[in-house]
């Protein structure tokens, strides 16, 4: 009991940042120190700025989008087929990225407001965890997409990652082994719902006159 109490003491020291002698305050100055809330804000603020990159990422998309669907509907008018399909692949192929975007920036978002709870609860080692394990999935989802956004995801795993093991062994639990958990898969389940409803929202049907891939492969499917 002695040792879990002497343990906690060590964590809520670490947690609040240590506060020790001239050559303690030299070292955080330096950067070579930092408290586990330090981080976890660094985190936090990284994955907020990304949120709305993204955003601005996906208002492009969207204008785009715009612009091509208004070439389908005219080339429709004109009775060109090919070039409305030409138009209508073009869509398609934008829309697919725009859904993996969507689908990055809603499961950022859940990190964020779990890391937000994390910083006002300070219990590291049993929420940290799946976030962890989310921001590793998300990565690997959008480093062929936006490899610059892919790399700083990286940087804010490595930040999540340190702080868990650093908490595991204050607390005494030793190194913390990441594996995949039912919350981290939950969190990105709900993220493909979210994104799939905002991309209704935000891009609209395609005209039902022009073939979409999608019909074609059906298509092909139906008359082998």
């Amino acid at each position: 009991m002695l040792l879990v109490m002497v343990g906690f003491k060590e964590f809520e020291r670490e947690w609040k940042g240590k506060e020790g002698t001239i050559a303690d305050a030299l070292k955080k100055l330096l950067g070579r120190e930092k408290p586990l809330r330090y981080r976890l804000a660094m985190a936090h603020y990284k994955i907020n700025t990304m949120i709305k990159r993204l955003e601005v990422y996906l208002e492009r998309l969207k204008s785009r989008d715009q612009a091509l669907f208004e070439r389908v509907v005219d080339a429709l008018m004109s009775k060109d087929n090919t070039r409305a399909v030409m138009y209508a692949n073009e869509i398609a192929e934008l829309r697919k990225i725009a859904k993996s975007l969507l689908m990055v920036q809603v499961a950022l978002e859940h990190v964020s407001l779990r890391i937000e709870s994390i910083r006002e609860v300070g219990d590291i080692v049993t929420y940290l965890g799946p976030i962890v394990s989310v921001v590793k999935d998300v990565r690997a989802a959008i480093k062929t997409v936006l490899p610059e956004l892919g790399v700083e995801l990286g940087e804010v795993q490595d930040i999540l990652q340190e702080t868990l093991m650093e908490a595991g062994h204050i607390v005494g639990y030793g190194d913390v082994t990441l594996t995949p958990s039912p919350e981290a898969k939950k969190i990105l389940e709900e993220a493909k719902v979210v994104a799939e409803q905002r991309m209704k929202e935000s891009f609209p049907a395609l005209p039902s006159a022009i073939p979409t891939p999608e019909s074609e492969e059906k298509s092909v499917e139906a008359n082998p």
